[in-house]
């Protein structure tokens, strides 16, 4: 049973066409990653998920209801950590849940406990000035997982910080979103293939035109060698040719 369902889904800005006719489903628990160029539309299409914008035409069921913003049960993490400055890192975490009318008690365990789960426990009296690039995208992550979201929509949460660090937070990706239907939006190949159950690439118009499948059924110590094993790099091959080509048609 798929927990997202889209179905012919298209969207415009005026006249420039985003989206078109676009369906894709996703089961809970699942993980998928979303590859395609600049301007394809992957950041709208988690918009219109996030119930941010209206599609124009098509529609979006999530877990047997319309799309709709503000929902409990999608967490969002987005490229910018988007952290206010005056909170710490504990009050960034426990802000949906004040929203959502939680007691002060209740928000701060739960905010601790999403903060573990990131080991980002260390934290909790920091303010986001005073921590590095990767543990801001861990607090944010940390954000977006106090609910619980039966469905979590992450738009390149880690694509501004270094590689190291970027690489570490990839091998933790697929145990700390266990349990969500997970949807990524990735311009990393080896990323989207560590991270992701499937990979689908949208083409210059925003229609889904590649599926590859991912590693991150595998343990998670054997994700890094099977990206580097013949089979991995025969799917990462198919993933750059795709890319090249939509870029170029």
């Amino acid at each position: 049973m798929a927990h997202l369902q889209i179905q012919g889904l298209s969207h415009s800005f005026g006249e420039r066409l985003i989206l078109r006719n676009l369906s894709l489903s996703i089961a809970s628990g699942e993980s998928v990653a979303l590859l395609g160029p600049n301007g394809s539309g992957k950041s709208t299409l988690l918009r219109l998920i996030a119930g941010l914008l209206t599609p124009t035409e098509g529609s979006i069921i999530i877990g047997g209801s319309g799309a709709a913003a503000g929902r409990p049960d999608v967490g969002i993490a987005f490229q910018d950590p988007r952290l206010l400055p005056w909170r710490t890192v504990l009050r960034n975490v426990t802000l949906p849940l004040e929203i959502a009318g939680e007691d002060e008690r209740g928000a701060r365990e739960a905010a601790a406990a999403a903060l573990r789960r990131v080991a980002a426990d260390l934290l909790h009296d920091r303010r986001p000035a005073e921590i590095s690039g990767g543990e801001r995208g861990r607090v944010a992550l940390a954000r977006a997982l106090v609910r619980a979201p039966s469905l979590l929509l992450l738009d390149e949460p880690f694509a501004a910080l270094d590689a190291i660090t970027r690489a570490r937070l990839d091998d933790e990706l697929p145990e700390l979103t266990a349990g969500a239907a997970t949807l990524l939006v990735t311009h990393d190949v080896a990323e989207a293939l560590l991270v992701a159950d499937r990979v689908l690439l949208l083409d210059p118009v925003g229609s889904i035109s590649v599926e590859v499948p991912g590693l991150r059924s595998l343990p998670p110590a054997h994700r890094r060698s099977a990206l580097l094993s013949a089979d991995g790099a025969a799917r990462q091959s198919r993933l750059y040719e795709a890319l090249a080509a939509v870029d170029h048609a």
